[in-house]
């Protein structure tokens, strides 16, 4: 199967991805290679809107049919939105994560409140290179 890599795009090794969209604002998802693993997804939950956390803490889970798993932040910031197409009490939409994983299906805003962090995270060939 041919997986889609946006190369605007940093990646994590827990298949998380981050896009820029202001100095100090970004979108996380899950990349398309995740979003197949998993298979369709059912239930996206964050229940963390307006909190700040570290980099690597779980903001919410994914639930698809035979599994659920976490999602890590890929840098420290303030969850400033939860996408409302994937709110189970607005659009409760969750397979648009597997139809447009990069683009509708975004799963949180954050405010970026260490931008050095963002250094650490791979680039598009690295993340190629993880997932074979």
């Amino acid at each position: 199967m041919a997986f889609n890599f946006p190369d605007d795009l940093k990646y994590t090794t827990e298949h998380e991805w981050v896009r820029m969209i202001s100095d100090n604002e970004a979108y996380i998802g899950i990349t398309d290679f995740a979003q197949s693993e998993l298979g369709d997804l059912v239930y996206i939950e964050v229940e963390t809107v307006g909190e700040t956390l570290g980099k690597d803490e779980v903001f919410g889970t994914v639930e698809a049919v035979k599994t659920t798993s976490d999602l890590f932040l890929p840098v420290s910031g303030e969850i400033l939105e939860f996408n409302e197409e994937l709110d189970e009490t607005k659009g409760d939409n969750a397979t648009l994560v597997n139809k447009s994983p990069y683009d509708k299906g975004w799963i949180v805003r954050i405010r970026i409140e260490s931008p050095e962090e963002l250094d650490e995270l791979l680039s598009v060939e690295e993340y190629k290179n993880l997932v074979g």
